[in-house]
């Protein structure tokens, strides 16, 4: 390679780490899909950008909080609940009575800071919410509206970390199996939707799932799960590498989800 094309190599990759900066890795890669500018962005282009690198640091990208958020921005507001801070999720609280049946799954999230070498981001709130086992979102599905288990909110540790006690989610028609969440700056802000400053998903890995469906209770997530993949997926079909949970354990002992969510502070 000549001088005159090293600069060119070089300059074209600043650029478009640039503008990697600006847009997001995503919409990087929807520009360039089919053209040989492609192998460049395995040149280091923004491992602290939005997308779905495999990096650690990978900023998790922003998804649809979904028609049932519980967050006050669809109506029910599962946040200003007396009790929604805690780390066991299978009862509802405040006046409910319901307990989500399922396979016990425990969800492992850290949160770390993408734009400082994944640094741990102690001292902020992360609402996570699913599902039950029949597909159903409490407070708003039927039969469930009453409910507002499978809904907790918490703060993260020193090490960024929170802990979520729930169950093995369903798999309801036209979605693959995952858990929402949204990220706020501290708990004394995680009160509504007009705080937050993330809103991501996260995805089961289909072996896990398959197996967890074979459990008592989840029939039609047998069958859903059949139609669906990750590829096909409304919300993953654009990426999912920083989204995809590690999943350990087994359906009669429960499962263990871990997950690093980066986002840039």
């Amino acid at each position: 390679m000549s001088n005159d094309d090293k600069d060119h190599h070089n300059g074209l990759e600043q650029d478009l780490k640039v503008l990697a900066r600006l847009t997001g890795r995503r919409q990087i890669l929807r520009w360039m899909a089919g053209a040989s500018m492609v192998p460049l962005l395995g040149c280091g282009i923004g491992t602290d950008d939005p997308g779905d690198g495999n990096s650690a640091c990978s900023k998790i990208p922003e998804e649809t909080a979904g028609p049932f958020p519980g967050d006050g921005s669809n109506g029910a507001n599962a946040l200003i609940l007396a009790g929604i801070i805690r780390g066991d999720i299978r009862s509802s609280i405040a006046g409910g009575s319901g307990v989500a049946a399922g396979v016990p799954l425990k969800v492992i999230l850290t949160l770390v800071n993408s734009k400082n070498d994944c640094s741990p981001l102690a001292g902020h709130a992360i609402y996570l919410w699913h599902c039950d086992r029949e597909g159903r979102y409490s407070m708003y599905s039927a039969g469930v509206t009453s409910e507002n288990y499978l809904r907790g909110v918490q703060e993260t540790d020193s090490n960024g970390q929170v802990t979520f006690t729930t169950i093995f989610p369903g798999c309801y028609p036209g979605r693959w199996p995952h858990m929402h969440f949204e990220i706020y700056p501290s708990l004394g802000v995680a009160t509504a939707s007009n705080q937050k400053i993330a809103t991501s998903q996260l995805a089961f890995p289909e072996a896990s799932c398959t197996e967890a469906y074979a459990a008592s209770g989840y029939s039609t997530s047998v069958n859903n799960l059949k139609q669906l993949t990750l590829a096909r997926d409304g919300v993953f079909s654009d990426g999912y590498a920083s989204q995809l949970a590690s999943v350990t354990g087994n359906a009669t002992d429960g499962y263990i989800a871990t997950l690093t969510v980066g986002i840039a502070r």
